[in-house]
């Protein structure tokens, strides 16, 4: 499989495509089924935003490495809808402008190991995670 993907996000099928595609890049890199659940989940809020708010987007997954020989996946998901206007409000469980339950960005952040988000009225959104293997910790080079 190839170390990138680039999916476009317009409907639930293509956040269940973009869940897919990253479990595949996490087992390439043995990520454990926790990591991979994890991963698949933060996608999934990140994902399913665009197809709420900004009705299309684009969703990149990458194999990335550290210098401390870690392995990673890094998830983007962008577009170019309404954008938040108050990003440190919409990071609070429970805030939500779209009627769901609010747990959307802050649970995707506290489910990956890296998140940063960027955001303006009327410029759309985009917003980074990884999620880093756990072998490197372990001793264990993948």
């Amino acid at each position: 499989m190839e170390a990138e993907s680039r999916i476009a996000i317009e409907s639930d099928a293509d956040v269940v495509t973009a869940r897919q595609r990253a479990r595949e890049l996490a087992g390439e890199l043995e990520l454990s089924s926790t990591d991979q659940t994890l991963l698949a989940t933060a996608i999934s809020e990140v994902a399913r935003n665009i197809t709420t708010y900004a009705t299309r987007g684009e969703v990149l997954l990458r194999i990335v490495h550290d210098g401390d020989g870690r392995d990673g996946i890094e998830v983007v998901a962008s577009d170019q809808g309404p954008g938040i206007e108050d990003i440190e409000r919409a990071l609070q469980d429970g805030y939500t402008t779209g009627g769901g339950l609010g747990l959307g960005l802050p649970g995707a952040r506290r489910l990956v190991d890296e998140f940063e988000i960027e955001s303006a009225p009327k410029q759309g959104t985009t917003v980074r995670l990884v999620k880093w293997s756990r072998a490197a910790d372990r001793g264990v080079r993948v």
